[in-house]
């Protein structure tokens, strides 16, 4: 029961980091509902299964292709930059609460994944997990299993737990909160952004031409 519960444990522990993925799910939540939440959330843990996946059975099924990580930290930085600028220059919102619908549910499915799968740091994360179960641990194949499975239900029963909670909150936040609110999640965005272009594509570059 231990990997279960250590595997939990980590895994609600992972969501509140307050990265890019937390300031999303919590700025949704209170503007659209604990459904536009939800949506996301599923979109987060789609992403953290593929990583956990990859991790645990190797990346050998995966095509090589040259450049493949670039190529995805470059595609993260100009989503989050996108997302950054929009949250920040969107101005005063309205608070609405849409009805339930297939193409919302892709839009915030969507988000969610994205803002999970583009950011490479949540790979590499899940990758030091597996080893260090593996190396330090000693787990067997079926606690690694256990321990990875018991993560990922840590992580959607936090974020659900957020959802849930920002949206019964939303009373508090006025117009002029949840504006102050959007520009902080933007900045966030933007700093996430700033940290992949500079440990993944300007740092390696640096090395690579001797600066």
């Amino acid at each position: 029961m231990l990997p279960i519960l250590y595997g939990f444990l980590l895994g609600a522990a992972l969501c509140l980091t307050f990265g890019t993925v937390f300031f999303a799910l919590i700025q949704n939540s209170v503007d659209n509902g604990f459904r536009s939440g939800m949506k996301i959330v599923l979109g987060v843990i789609t992403g953290d299964a593929i990583f956990v996946a990859a991790a645990l059975f190797g990346t050998s099924f995966l095509p090589p292709i040259n450049g493949f990580e670039t190529i995805m930290a470059l595609v993260g930085v100009v989503f989050l930059v996108a997302m950054g600028l929009v949250n920040i220059f969107k101005g005063t919102p309205r608070l609405a609460y849409p009805q339930t619908r297939f193409g919302n549910f892709i839009y915030y499915f969507t988000t969610g994944f994205f803002l999970n799968a583009l950011n490479p740091v949540n790979f590499v994360s899940w990758v030091a997990i597996v080893a260090y179960i593996r190396g330090h641990l000693h787990y067997t194949v079926g606690q690694q299993y256990a321990f990875m499975i018991a993560s990922l239900v840590g992580v959607f029963a936090t974020e659900s737990a957020l959802a849930y909670y920002a949206n019964r909150l939303k009373r508090f936040f006025t117009p002029r909160v949840v504006t102050v609110f959007n520009r902080v999640t933007g900045v966030v965005f933007l700093i996430g952004a700033i940290n992949i272009a500079y440990t993944r594509l300007l740092e390696p570059a640096s090395k690579l031409l001797h600066w």
